[in-house]
């Protein structure tokens, strides 16, 4: 759907911005689109319809028209997150607040990884109250693969972070500290150690989010470092899910594959 330039020209405020952003999400609303894409993710939030592009180019217009340092990306990100905080909240914003808006909670992220050259390990609390509330993949694994994982590199601020989340109670919270490690292990970086003692102790859980997102992982890592994630998968297929020794098999070679696939199988057996 095509709109008016967005007008955020002299707009310096993140109230004032995020109701700006938000009045061109919903000139792009589509209901049919909302209905499915709500449908599709077993989501608890209200639902405009606007596809991810189209809310990053929003985004995009919004900030590079206005200068950014730490509290405005912030501010900018927990406005479009959860409305108004710190003044008596309106009847409007209680409802916001009660039925969030997917699109808002969208944008919200893509603002704070779009700006997070001005954020550190200090905003860790923040990136976990997100994670915590976001309630779907959709917005948990960009905040861990695009935001907290690039921090972690940046700073060893967030090394005691991950370590707490890899032992959350909340298993969207455990797979943030899982996904942490996608981008750089799939470029043949990053710290496999680390990964593998989380994966390693939550390699039977029954939850599928955290399976998937082992895999995942392994599955990434294995394109570079093929070797690395067979010898590291092949003693322990025995206790991993399906799900996720179908993930880290698809990189590796035909030999590899039926290695796994045996003891993976074996293991099956055994407790049958």
């Amino acid at each position: 759907m095509q709109t008016e330039a967005m007008t955020t020209e002299g707009v310096t405020d993140s109230r004032t911005l995020a109701e700006v952003i938000d009045a061109e999400l919903r000139a792009r609303a589509d209901p049919t689109r909302a209905e499915k894409e709500k449908a599709y993710l077993k989501s608890a939030l209200t639902h405009y319809g606007v596809s991810v592009p189209d809310t990053r180019a929003v985004v995009t217009d919004a900030m590079r028209s206005a200068e950014f340092d730490h509290d405005a990306v912030v501010g900018l990100a927990t406005e479009l997150w959860s409305g108004p905080v710190g003044e008596r909240p309106s009847a409007a914003v209680r409802q916001l607040r009660s039925v969030p808006i997917y699109e808002r909670r969208s944008a919200a992220v893509m603002v704070l990884i779009r700006g997070k050259g001005h954020l550190s390990g200090a905003d860790a609390d923040l990136i976990e109250a997100f994670i915590r509330e976001a309630g779907t993949w959709a917005l948990v694994d960009p905040l861990a693969g695009d935001l907290a994982g690039p921090l972690a590199d940046a700073s060893g601020q967030f090394d005691q972070v991950l370590e707490r989340w890899a032992v959350d109670e909340d298993f969207w919270v455990r797979r943030a500290a899982l996904l942490a490690h996608l981008r750089p292990l799939r470029v043949g970086a990053g710290d496999f150690e680390r990964f593998s003692r989380f994966a390693d102790a939550m390699l039977e859980e029954r939850e599928f989010f955290i399976r998937k997102a082992i895999g995942w992982v392994l599955r990434d890592t294995a394109k570079k470092r093929p070797g690395l994630i067979f010898e590291w998968l092949l003693p322990r297929a025995h206790r991993a899910s399906g799900v996720t020794v179908r993930e880290a098999l698809r990189p590796l070679s035909p030999d590899q594959q039926t290695a796994i696939r045996s003891a993976h199988q074996s293991g099956r057996s055994s407790h049958a």
